[in-house]
Parts: C-alpha cells; structure tokens; sequence
C-alpha cells in the first residue's frame, strides 16, 4: 500500500512586504537571497511581525547587507535576545553579488528588499529588486493609470 505524500504546508509564505517599493522605484530585475539569522530572529520571523518597508540593501567589503530591517525581539528569549534593527547579512553568489554592485556603483540603481517570506523548505528567503527610482511625474502617471484601472472596472462592474 503507498503512502498518501503530504503537501507543503502553505508555499512561500509572506512574512513581510514592501508596498511602497513599486509606487517609489522601477523595477529592472529581481533576484533571491538567503539571510543570515539568528535562531531568535528565526522565531520572532514565524510570528509574522516584522517590517522591511524602510529598509535598503548595500555592499560592504564584497558582501551584501540588509540594512534597517525590523525584525522584533523574541519575548520568550529574555537576555539571549538579538538587536531589531542590526545588518543582516544576504547570501548570494559571488557573481551575482559582483553584478548587482557593479549595477549600482555604475547606473545609479538601488537595491530594494521587496518581500520577505518562507520558502517550501523553510528557510527565510528575501526577494531582492535592482531598481532605478521614478520622478515625481513618473509617479503621478502610475496614479492616475491605476485610478483609471479601478474605474473602468466598477463601469463594467455596474453595466453588468
């Protein structure tokens, strides 16, 4: 008799996510990273209130730090507990490493976390996004492009 497989328990879970990150940038390209934490930050992550929505990515000495990120402390780890705010740093490959800080020494683009989240295998994973960031009028043009999505479809909505 086979054995019924189990299925994932809820792939690529959001923990957090970054809103603000597509009104503010355009996004050229996105790319995963691994994160390098503590077993507290690991804990305080599974109860889903932490916060990347001012943070950045940066190169530091050939590595790639997250900067700014709020990760809350672990209530139940009293004194062995971690920093909210410290740098983290992000696990990528050399070469994509290489190619993301030549991008931002030599185009002027950003680093911007978009969305951090649980993998299927349960390992907290961080999608990255190599922006530019948009004018003000560039702004103002996705406003009013989505303010015309949303009543197109309540006219369409209302005629039936």
């Amino acid at each position: 008799m086979a054995a019924k497989k189990k299925k994932p328990a809820d792939n690529n879970r959001t923990i957090a996510d970054n809103r603000k990150a597509r009104f503010n940038y355009e996004v050229v390209d996105t790319f995963e990273a691994g994160i390098e934490l503590k077993g507290t930050e690991v804990k305080s992550l599974r109860d889903g209130k932490s916060n990347i929505a001012e943070s950045y990515a940066a190169a530091h000495e050939g590595e790639l730090f997250l900067y700014n990120a709020y990760i809350p402390e672990y209530l139940q780890a009293n004194r062995f507990n971690h920093e909210t705010r410290r740098p983290r740093r992000l696990l990528m490959h050399r070469r994509e490493i290489n190619r993301l800080t030549g991008a931002v020494q030599r185009d002027g683009m950003t680093l911007v976390p978009l969305r951090l989240y649980f993998n299927d295998r349960g390992r907290a994973k961080l999608q990255l996004a190599l922006a530019r960031g948009k004018k003000t009028y560039d702004k103002r043009e996705t406003e009013k492009r989505r303010d015309w999505e949303r009543d197109k479809a309540r006219l369409i909505r209302e005629r039936g």
